[in-house]
């Protein structure tokens, strides 16, 4: 049991010692500490995330964080196997939470472009029901009252031009459109 500690403890300094060169931008140092513990962090990440394209992935950003932060570790702080593991659990940590965000923007963009296209969808369902029950409603009418609401609302026509256009005068006009928009609205239950 004795030299299984003492083992852990003469590896976890020649990997401090590695943590240093690599602070020092020895890339043979760097290349010796990846071939010692990528598999554990590989491991670690693994378990995380559960997929192995993205553990590879993050392994790699965090060799990089490594890389670039060599010099932030700090053996009187713990060892230096900690101090990797404990940087690959929050990159992977960091990937899972980063996914779950994505996934939700996702579903969230995805019920918005779906809202739109149902609110258009039944935009259009209410206006042609609209359509059928106002022209439901325009067959109670008279004819003089129909062509006279016809031409001012959907020919776009001034009353003036609709009384020029029928022949009448337009206190005539104004009073067929008035008493037939009560008919309308009476037939369509709007009060």
């Amino acid at each position: 049991m004795d030299s299984a500690v003492t083992a852990r403890a003469a590896e976890g300094a020649e990997l401090a010692a590695l943590l240093e060169r690599c602070g020092e931008s020895d890339q043979h140092a760097f290349a010796e500490l990846y071939d010692r513990t990528s598999a554990r962090v590989f491991g670690l990440v693994l378990r995380v995330l559960h997929d192995p394209g993205y553990a590879e992935e993050t392994t790699q950003e965090v060799y990089l964080q490594i890389w670039r932060t060599a010099t932030s570790f700090d053996p009187a702080k713990g060892s230096a196997v900690t101090w990797l593991m404990t940087l690959a659990h929050r990159r992977a940590v960091d990937r899972v939470r980063a996914e779950q965000a994505h996934t939700q923007r996702e579903v969230a963009y995805g019920i918005r472009v779906l809202g739109n296209e149902f609110d258009e969808v039944t935009e259009e369902v209410e206006r042609r029901l609209e359509q059928q029950a106002v022209q439901r409603g325009l067959s109670t009418l008279t004819e003089t009252q129909r062509e006279a609401i016809s031409l001012a609302y959907y020919g776009g026509r001034t009353y003036a031009e609709v009384a020029q256009h029928l022949g009448i005068g337009l206190p005539t006009v104004k009073s067929r459109i008035r008493d037939g928009l009560t008919r309308l609205k009476k037939s369509l239950g709007v009060t």
